[in-house]
């Protein structure tokens, strides 16, 4: 028979759960504690008869003992432990952590893919495989599972945090939370299951994969260059999604734990500090069972549950796959909830079926759907040795019973030109220019790597690949760039501006780091700068703190300049150069053009300096201002070198300045410390820049915008 952990650390922890002491069992046996304390330290086990009465002194079955993957069910039960409140007085909120982010299922399928791709196992070469399961639970089913949630013991903790439910953002979302489920009598349940994943392995409390995701906050072990997370926040996603601000969790893992692998599960609670009965508690709360090696036994570690446990939970996986099942309960998406209002509307003006009630579980559906292919299509495409990394699909249920099949999520269908285009550079298809449809297109571009520490120069030169390809239309906004790197997750969306009339609407992708091939030159070093120029959310390249204390405070200048690079090479691939005849019937035209009779304007005598003559600009999706500009250059021997100075406009005082997050050069300039220097003979000059949301005072769409040149620096 098939064993699991070793039988000394087995029996230790079973006498710890039952309560007793080695004399206790060396006596019950008829043997003496040397002999027990024998097999604890692994000295030697007992012999096969001594086995059965093991097994009755611990109330097991004579298979558990043998087998040992499981603890015997004499012991402290499954409970809720809650953490004590400070002594000190303090008091926390709520879990600052789910504030970076909103409770979007966009921004959630985004962090979680993120961090399955960087759990997934390596060895097999096949992908990680990601499933959104959306289960709306009523009636008997919704009685059933607040049972096995243990809800009589949580609702004295809710009760206390809906009285003061006005002082703090938390606790508002956990009383509507509470109310929409007893009120409408329904609950959410949104589950993210992963497989071939390294599941949560490491001790409940030591360092490890479990702890960092159970126990701490703030805490990142991904030690990859290729990972894509760094801050340790996008696992805050998964409670901030939560009305109730419960995460249910069951673990496969891929290194055993304890001499075991299925079914690790554990519970977490996010609520703000809150007072029971006399007694205060800090916030966060476990669901597990009472370790015996605290003091009083409060404290809850994991448990290996048994299969009627977890499906009782809605935790149930499929086969034995390393992975991870987190259980989102109370799932609230407000962009589902207006989707789902406007749907109702139409049903009524169109005279269709009433609501079913299913209309926000639906619009989940489809709004998973659309974040999963729109910012991970790349990592679901593979073409000649490369396979792809990840495959994800969404589904949804109401008490059991499918509402809306298993959707697989079908790159070539979301993103067919991008998907193309990355196929043909894995299969080696490209050509160098653009002559017939279907075709792609492919360029290098050098993204310059600056030395660490502060230290002027160039570490290396890595060749980003670019592609470029006509779009189609379902790839959404035509003209446009998606740059990724290592875990090919869309990380930066911009908009190649600048471009003439005429040009036939087209789709690039930017490949840096190790999506550009591990070979690449300098590969991991790109990785490492371009993730430390990252936000939290992972999606735009920029000024950040680490990027200033692990190189400078201009090292951001670097993704500029590559910025820069990819928009020239795009519009050398894209417009058609002139032929020598339409040259000759301008000429021709020029010609035969009747001059107008022009008055001259009376200048003043001070020097000529290039001027603002056209602006354009817009909100971006972070909240930033998007900004294109275009400037009249003087014809003078030496342009002077101009600071464009974003401002905003108010009525009264000075107007504050806004820092750029982006500056880059489109046409006739270059950018070289948020300074323009303009190239000689040009007559027009087009940059593009975008503000950094952090640095704006007031919500960015209760602002007017106001763009100086300034000479020099710009002060």
């Amino acid at each position: 028979m098939e064993t699991g952990e070793e039988f000394g650390p087995w029996l230790s922890r079973q006498l710890k759960l039952a309560g007793k002491t080695q004399a206790e069992l060396a006596d019950e046996l008829g043997l003496t504690r040397a002999a027990v304390s024998a097999w604890i330290t692994k000295r030697s086990v007992p012999r096969p008869t001594v086995m059965a009465e093991i097994a009755k002194a611990l109330g097991t079955d004579l298979g558990t003992v043998h087998t040992r993957t499981t603890d015997t069910q004499a012991g402290l039960p499954v409970t809720w432990y809650h953490r004590p409140g400070y002594q000190d007085g303090g008091r926390d909120g709520g879990n600052a952590a789910a504030f970076a982010f909103d409770a979007d299922v966009q921004v959630l399928a985004r962090e979680t893919c993120q961090n399955s791709l960087d759990e997934r196992l390596v060895g097999n070469g096949r992908p990680v495989r990601v499933r959104y399961t959306i289960h709306e639970l009523t009636g008997e089913s919704l009685d059933a599972f607040r049972a096995a949630v243990l809800w009589d013991e949580l609702q004295p903790h809710y009760s206390a945090v809906s009285e003061s439910a006005a002082d703090q953002k938390v606790g508002r979302v956990v009383d509507a939370g509470v109310r929409d489920m007893f009120e409408k009598g329904r609950l959410v349940l949104l589950r993210v299951d992963d497989y071939n994943a390294s599941g949560l392995t490491g001790d409940d409390y030591d360092d490890g994969k479990f702890a960092a995701v159970v126990r701490r906050q703030l805490e990142s072990l991904k030690s990859g260059r290729g990972a894509g997370g760094s801050y340790g926040l996008g696992k805050a996603t998964l409670w901030a999604t939560s009305a109730l601000g419960m995460v249910l969790i069951n673990s496969t893992l891929s290194v055993p734990h304890e001499g075991r692998t299925e079914r690790r599960v554990i519970g977490r609670l996010e609520l703000p500090w809150r007072s029971v009965d006399g007694n205060s508690y800090a916030g966060p709360a476990w669901l597990g069972r009472p370790d015996p090696e605290t003091t009083g036994a409060e404290v809850v570690r994991s448990w290996w549950a048994d299969e009627a446990t977890v499906k009782s939970l809605y935790l149930d996986r499929e086969g034995d796959e390393p992975g991870t099942s987190f259980l989102i309960v109370g799932a609230h998406d407000v962009a589902s909830l207006e989707q789902g209002k406007a749907d109702l509307v139409d049903d009524e003006d169109g005279d269709r079926s009433a609501d079913d009630g299913t209309r926000d579980i639906r619009a989940m559906h489809r709004r998973l759907v659309e974040a999963l292919g729109r910012d991970f299509w790349a990592a679901m495409t593979g073409g000649g040795s490369r396979f792809p990394l990840l495959e994800t699909s969404v589904r949804t249920m109401r008490n059991g019973e499918v509402v809306i099949e298993e959707q697989k999520v079908d790159p070539t269908d979301t993103q067919p030109s991008r998907t193309r285009a990355l196929r043909a550079f894995y299969e080696g298809t490209t050509v160098d220019r653009l002559t017939e449809a279907g075709q792609v297109a492919l360029r290098t571009v050098p993204l310059r790597l600056p030395l660490s520490g502060g230290l002027r120069g160039t570490l290396g030169v890595h060749p980003g690949v670019l592609l470029v390809t006509e779009a189609e239309d379902k790839d959404g906004a035509p003209n446009q760039v998606h740059s990724l790197r290592g875990n090919r997750m869309t990380i930066k969306k911009s908009t190649v501006s600048g471009l003439p009339l005429g040009v036939s609407s087209f789709q690039a992708v930017l490949l840096v780091g190790q999506a550009a091939g591990e070979a690449a030159p300098f590969a991991e070093e790109a990785e490492e700068f371009l993730r430390a120029a990252e936000p939290p959310e992972h999606d735009r390249w920029g000024q950040s703190e680490e990027l200033t204390l692990r190189w400078s405070h201009t090292a951001h200048h670097r993704i500029s300049r590559l910025t820069t690079e990819v928009n020239t090479a795009v519009r050398d691939l894209v417009v058609r150069p002139k032929s020598a005849a339409s040259q000759e019937n301008a000429k021709l035209r020029k010609k035969l053009t009747v001059q107008r009779k022009t008055t001259a304007t009376k200048r003043g005598t001070g020097p000529a300096v290039p001027e603002l003559v056209e602006l354009d600009a817009e909100i971006g999706e972070s909240k930033e201002w998007r900004i294109t500009a275009e400037v009249k250059l003087p014809r003078v021997d030496e342009l002077p070198a101009m600071t464009p100075v974003v401002l905003l406009e108010v009525r009264s005082g000075g107007r504050p300045r806004l820092d750029w997050a982006e500056l880059v050069a489109v046409e006739g300039c270059e950018v070289e410390g948020g300074t323009l220097h303009f190239e000689q003979g040009a007559r027009r000059a087009v940059f593009r820049g975008a503000t950094d949301p952090t640095s704006h005072p007031v919500r960015t769409e209760l602002t007017r915008l106001a763009l100086e040149l300034r000479a020099g620096s710009g002060e």
